[in-house]
Order: structure tokens, then C-alpha cells, then sequence
């Protein structure tokens, strides 16, 4: 008799920017216990007070990039990356690879978990759909996620929609999705697909 353990599922958690995909890891941690990896807390991390990385981009932009408390001003820095594709570039290779080595230490250590969930926004874009087992692509209107957008983050409506044009389209990561959860409901209608889904694995 075969007893090989049964493949890791690992969830590539991904959508648009402000579309949902904190509320969607946070359900399937409280009510599953899965593991959440998330990118963006290893992007954070990158970007730490004191870290290398900051260092690097303080001498890139100058010192009024790092705000008075040492931290990484991050609305200074949209600025400037989400209206020049080069220096959005420059950024991704400096975050980019200390990340996927974020992913890749935490991943060794849950070999034994049956599920584990990579919340990572770019999936598509930076090519780590071999990563996991299923996409889950969380999506939402786009009156919806330019309106969320804007409340979450401060910004003006020219300002969302510049951060939202430099990802992938919605529909182009849709087309390519195992499963996709509509957010432009209520959060019971959400809920109700993550444990549809949740449940179309086992």
C-alpha cells in the first residue's frame, strides 16, 4: 500500500490591489488555522527601519524618503514608482529577491502542514504561479476598488488609479484563476465562496 503523504496544497492567494485578499487570508486563518504567508509583510520587513534595503533607496531618492522616525515614507516613494516603470523596476530588485527568500524559509519550515496559503499580489506579474497547487484571484468592481483605494490609503482618485494601472489587469488574472471570489457583495456573500472553495480542496 502506497503511503506516501498526500501533495502540499499550496494556495497562491492573489487579486488586484484593495480588492480584498487581507479579509479573504484572515477568514481562512481564524476559521481554517491555515497558515498565511503574506508578501506584502515580507515587503515590511524589506523595507525595515535600519534595513539595507531602505539604505539603498535613501541613497537613490535622497534622505527625505525616510520620514523622522526612521521609516520608509511610503507615499513619497508611490510617487515616484508608480509614474516611472524604471524605477518601479528598480525597487521590485531590490524587495523582490528578499522576499521569495522570506517564502522559501517559512515554506521549509510548514513541509508538514497540509495546506499553506501565499498571499502574493504580484503572482502573475513576477511569475511565481509554479509555486503553488491552486490561484484563488480575489476581485471586486472597479468603482468598488478605486473607492477602497482611495479610503484604505489616502489617496486622490488620479493617485488610485495610477497604483491600479501598474498591476496586471483583473480579467487577464481571472482568465487564469482555479477559483475566484467576488468581493463587490456583503462579507457573508465572500465568506460563503472562501468556504465553497476552502471545501472544493479536500
Amino acid at each position: 500500500m502506497d503511503t506516501k503523504p498526500p501533495r502540499q496544497r499550496l494556495i497562491g492567494l492573489t487579486g488586484g490591489i484593495a480588492t480584498g485578499k487581507s479579509t479573504v487570508s484572515d477568514f481562512l486563518n481564524q476559521k481554517y488555522g491555515v497558515s498565511i504567508l503574506d508578501a506584502d509583510l515580507y515587503a515590511r520587513q524589506a523595507v525595515a527601519s535600519g534595513s539595507g534595503i531602505l539604505l539603498a533607496i535613501a541613497r537613490r531618492y535622497g534622505p527625505e524618503i525616510v520620514d523622522q522616525r526612521g521609516q520608509l515614507n511610503r507615499q513619497a516613494l508611490g510617487e515616484i514608482i508608480f509614474n516611472n516603470t524604471q524605477e518601479k523596476q528598480w525597487l521590485e530588485s531590490q524587495i523582490h529577491p528578499f522576499v521569495k527568500q522570506c517564502f522559501q524559509s517559512a515554506l521549509a519550515q510548514l513541509e508538514q502542514e497540509q495546506t499553506v496559503v501565499l498571499s502574493i499580489p504580484l503572482l502573475f506579474e513576477v511569475q511565481l504561479t509554479h509555486w503553488v497547487t491552486e490561484i484563488w484571484v480575489v476581485t471586486c468592481g472597479p468603482a468598488q476598488q478605486i473607492e477602497r483605494l482611495i479610503q484604505r490609503n489616502g489617496l486622490t482618485e488620479a493617485q488610485a488609479l495610477a497604483r491600479i494601472a501598474s498591476q496586471m489587469p483583473l480579467a487577464q488574472k481571472i482568465a487564469q484563476a482555479d477559483m475566484v471570489l467576488d468581493n463587490s457583495g456583503q462579507i457573508a456573500d465572500l465568506e460563503s465562496q472562501i468556504v465553497e472553495a476552502w471545501r472544493s480542496l479536500f
